[in-house]
C-alpha cells in the first residue's frame, strides 16, 4: 500500500495557509482531475480522491488541528478515500461538492431521492476587452454523456430489458455497519442504478449514454467581467428517461487589454501631450475598445501626472443602468534632444517667466 503523502503538500498550500488558500488550491485540483472532464483516466481519480481526502480534513478546523499535532494518526479511521469509488465518496460528501460545483459533481449515477433532472455543466470561456464591454455571443462546446439513441438510455439490448438489483433489491443503496454507526452506500452491484443489465447493449455497452459534443450559444453581457458566471438554463446534460435537462454555468474569463486597465465599472489610459499642450491646454480623443470615443478637456498648466476624469465612458453596467468613468493619466512629453533655436526660444520663455514670477511678488 503506498504511503500517504502530507495533506498540504497534496494540496500545494504552506502549513500556515488561510482556509481561503486552501479552498482555492483544493478547487483547482478538484476542476483539473475531475471524473467527468478525465473519463477512464484512473491517474487522475486517484489525484482526485487524494486531493479530496486533504481538503476534508484541511477545511475543518477541529481536523486540521488533530492533523497538525499528531498526524495521520490524530485522525483515527475515517472513511477510505482510497478503495471508496468516486460515486461513493460524492455520496458521502455531497455538500461539499454541490459547495463547489453547484450540483452533485458527478455525472456517474444519480442519488436516489435526488431531483429527477439531468446534471448541470461547467465550462470557461475566454472573452476578449472589447466584448466584455459590448456584449457578444460566442458558441462553447458541451462534452459529456447523452442518453443512447439505440437502447434509449436503458443499457439493454433492444427486445431486452435491465431486471432489478439482487443486492440492494433495487434500493441503489446498502447498508453497512462500522462499530455502532451505520451507514449507507451506493450499492457495488448496480453502482445506484437500482438495476442491472444481462445483455448489454451493442452501441453504448451497457452504460445507457454515449460520449456527444455538442455546440450552445451563449449570450455575454455588456459589463461582464472576470470570475463571474453565466447561467444557460435547460443546456446541461439531458436527464434520464425524458425529464428536463441540467443547466449550463460559464464561467468568464476577460483578456487584458494593451491600453486600458478596468476597475469594476471605470476605465483607466494613459495619455501623452507636449509640454506646450500641457502648458496651454487641448482638447484630446480617446478611441474605447467598443468602438467609440470620448473627448476630454486638459486646463492650461496641467501638471504631469493629473488625472481627467470623463463621466459616463467606462465600462456599461450589467444592470443597465449606465457606465462607469474614464480616468485619463496625463503623461507630458519631455523631449531630449532640441535644436539650437529651439533651447534659444526656451531660454528666452524661461527669463520671460521668472520675470513674471519676480512681477507677481512685488505685486503681492
Amino acid at each position: 500500500m503506498a504511503e500517504k503523502r502530507d495533506y498540504y503538500e497534496v494540496i500545494g498550500v504552506a502549513r500556515e495557509a488561510s482556509g481561503d488558500d486552501i479552498r482555492k488550491a483544493y478547487r483547482k485540483l478538484a476542476l483539473k482531475y475531475h471524473p467527468d472532464r478525465n473519463p477512464g483516466d484512473a491517474s487522475a481519480e486517484a489525484k482526485f480522491k487524494e486531493a479530496t481526502e486533504a481538503y476534508s480534513v484541511l477545511s475543518d478546523q477541529e481536523k486540521r488541528a488533530q492533523y497538525d499535532r499528531y498526524g495521520f494518526a490524530g485522525l483515527g479511521g475515517g472513511f477510505d478515500f482510497g478503495n471508496a469509488s468516486v460515486g461513493d465518496i460524492f455520496s458521502q460528501f455531497q455538500d461539499l461538492f454541490s459547495d463547489f460545483f453547484g450540483f452533485g459533481g458527478f455525472s456517474g449515477g444519480r442519488r436516489r431521492g435526488a431531483p429527477s433532472r439531468g446534471n448541470d455543466v461547467r465550462v470557461e470561456l475566454s472573452v476578449s476587452f472589447a466584448d466584455a464591454m459590448t456584449g457578444a455571443k460566442h458558441e462553447v462546446a458541451v462534452h459529456g454523456s447523452a442518453p443512447c439513441g439505440t437502447c434509449y438510455g436503458t443499457g439493454a439490448k433492444p427486445g431486452t430489458s435491465p431486471t432489478r438489483c439482487s443486492t440492494c433489491g433495487g434500493n441503489g443503496q446498502v447498508a453497512t455497519q462500522r462499530g455502532f454507526i451505520m451507514f449507507s452506500t451506493t450499492c457495488p452491484s448496480c453502482r445506484g442504478a437500482g438495476q442491472v443489465v444481462g445483455d448489454p447493449c451493442a452501441a453504448c455497452h451497457g452504460k445507457g449514454a454515449v460520449e456527444k459534443e455538442r455546440k450552445v450559444l451563449v449570450t455575454v453581457p455588456a459589463g461582464i467581467d472576470s470570475g463571474q458566471r453565466l447561467r444557460v438554463p435547460g443546456q446541461g446534460m439531458p436527464g434520464p428517461e425524458g425529464t428536463a435537462p441540467g443547466d449550463l454555468y460559464v464561467d468568464i474569463e476577460v483578456s487584458e487589454d494593451a491600453r486600458f486597465q478596468r476597475d469594476g465599472y471605470d476605465l483607466a489610459v494613459r495619455r501623452r501631450i507636449s509640454f506646450a499642450d500641457a502648458v496651454l491646454g487641448c482638447d484630446i480623443g480617446v478611441d474605447l475598445p467598443d468602438g467609440t470615443a470620448a473627448e476630454a478637456s486638459v486646463r492650461p498648466g496641467t501638471q504631469p501626472g493629473s488625472v481627467v476624469t470623463v463621466p459616463g465612458k467606462g465600462v456599461p453596467r450589467l444592470d443597465r443602468s449606465g457606465r462607469g468613468d474614464l480616468h485619463i493619466l496625463v503623461d507630458v512629453h519631455v523631449p531630449t534632444k532640441l535644436s539650437r533655436r529651439a533651447k534659444k526660444l526656451l531660454k528666452e520663455l524661461e527669463e520671460e517667466l521668472a520675470r513674471e514670477g519676480q512681477s507677481s511678488l512685488q505685486a503681492g
